[in-house]
């Protein structure tokens, strides 16, 4: 998967807790804005030595999931959530229509652009979008068996064929569709991006104390590019046949 060429497109929307300086702290203290609830910790570590792995464009968010949430359509209350998890956000509970609108321009628009741009700038080549997302090892009180979650919005059929290709050596708890669904809300990027393009799709959720480290960061990208190639490598040898 290398040259100019590139097979597969990643994406991680909230690879970022970064709050612009107008809207201060939302509210939130400290540990808020560090803690899940503003972004996926250790996502974008993972996306980038994917990126280079499979040499492949990466599109990644710059800003809170708290700001706008890249993963959801305007009309989604998680999009500017007015609660999350435990958290009230403040800054959220009572926007104008103006200010939605300029959240809405100022960051879902230009992050749906460039990733459109990247996958028609590619489209030749590109067979496959993955989106990167990690999530807690504990949720309201519960702990989270699973450890590596793979997840299909609208097409299926990558998400079915990885866990149908998973190798004995993948040292996680892997599970599909765990800890979030479609159902949860969690893939429109997936069927507002690949679905009208043709490309296949999945996202893969990874427990954020697994990515904590340069080498976790490694650790899993080791784990999952082998994994992606050799899945993809199954529809390119039926399309061959």
């Amino acid at each position: 998967m290398a040259g100019n060429a590139p097979k597969v497109v990643l994406v991680c929307e909230h690879a970022s807790n970064r709050i612009p300086a107008f809207l201060g702290d939302m509210g939130l203290g400290a540990e808020a804005r560090d803690s899940h609830i503003a972004w996926d910790p250790g996502a974008l570590a993972v996306a980038r030595m994917m990126s280079a792995e499979l040499s492949a464009p990466l599109v990644h968010g710059g800003v809170s999931r708290l700001v706008y949430d890249c993963n959801r359509p305007p009309e989604a209350p998680g999009a500017m959530p007015v609660r999350s998890e435990d958290y009230d956000i403040p800054a959220n509970a009572q926007m104008s229509d103006e200010e939605r609108q300029a959240r809405i321009h100022g960051v879902y628009d230009p992050f749906r652009q460039a990733l459109s741009a990247v996958i028609d700038r590619n489209r030749a080549s590109l067979e496959l979008l993955v989106t990167i997302h990690s999530f807690t090892p504990i949720y309201h009180g519960q702990k989270r068996q699973v450890e590596l979650g793979i997840l299909h919005g609208v097409d299926d059929r990558f998400a079915t064929a990885m866990m149908a290709t998973k190798a004995v050596e993948n040292p996680y708890i892997t599970r599909l569709n765990e800890p979030y669904s479609a159902k949860d809300g969690v893939a429109h990027t997936l069927d507002v991006q690949a679905l009208p393009n043709g490309l296949l799709n999945v996202m893969i959720e990874i427990r954020n104390d697994l990515i904590r480290t340069p080498q976790q960061h490694a650790t899993v990208t080791n784990c999952l590019v082998p994994w992606i190639k050799r899945t993809l490598a199954t529809f390119e040898e039926r399309a061959a046949e």
